[in-house]
């Protein structure tokens, strides 16, 4: 049996699915704490506050849809569309991380993320089958 057919990807996929909505849902009810996995701080004033608030709702929503397009993917799409919609989500992962490292923080927290994920992907895509 090709790597690309092993049901246990589909299981994978599902958890990857679950981290990202929580990570949303984190965002939408708790954005500080959603700030901090970006290692940035809450700023002091009121009105940028608010204003960091509603971009980690962006954020949040984000994330919640990325994951919902995974759980659709793996439950009523081909393999590759799921491949492709976790290839998809590993590259919003290390646009995050290079954006932490452009401040110079926590980018490996999103790349090793996005990375197992790019990795399930590209197996979903058959690009480890043999002929």
């Amino acid at each position: 049996m090709p790597l690309s057919q092993s049901s246990s990807l589909y299981w994978v996929a599902n958890a990857y699915a679950t981290i990202t909505v929580g990570f949303g849902i984190n965002a939408l009810l708790r954005p500080d704490a959603a700030l901090s996995m970006f290692e940035f701080e809450p700023p002091a004033a009121a009105a940028e506050h608010h204003l960091v608030n509603r971009l980690m709702a962006v954020y949040g929503v984000r994330d919640i849809f990325m994951g919902l397009a995974i759980y659709v993917a793996a439950s009523l799409g081909t393999r590759k569309s799921l491949g492709w919609t976790l290839v998809s989500t590993c590259a919003v992962a290390m646009a995050d991380g290079l954006i932490c490292l452009l401040d110079g923080h926590n980018q490996w927290g999103h790349w090793s993320h996005g990375l197992m994920i790019g990795v399930v992907g590209t197996i979903l895509l058959g690009v480890l089958d043999r002929s």
